[in-house]
């Protein structure tokens, strides 16, 4: 896996998994966006992420998309 997708209720963060992924991605945002991928801070609006996702899958990475998560308490 190069690229993990996960989404929230208002949009999906950014998770680069691979050496591949971040490369990737340093191709498609600026240089002073670098850091927060790195860190695991972005977050795009979901109509972004499809693009994203189609030109990362034509390019032959590999995605892993994690549908909306809810966390239960601790019982």
């Amino acid at each position: 896996m190069d690229i993990c997708l996960i989404s929230t209720g208002e949009g999906t963060h950014i998770r680069p998994a691979s050496i591949h992924g971040m490369l990737w991605l340093q191709t498609h945002f600026e240089n002073e966006h670098w850091a927060a991928l790195a860190s695991n801070e972005v977050k795009l609006p979901n109509e972004d992420i499809k693009n994203l996702a189609c030109d990362a899958k034509e390019a032959g990475l590999s995605l892993n998309y994690l549908p909306i998560l809810s966390i239960a308490a601790k019982f």
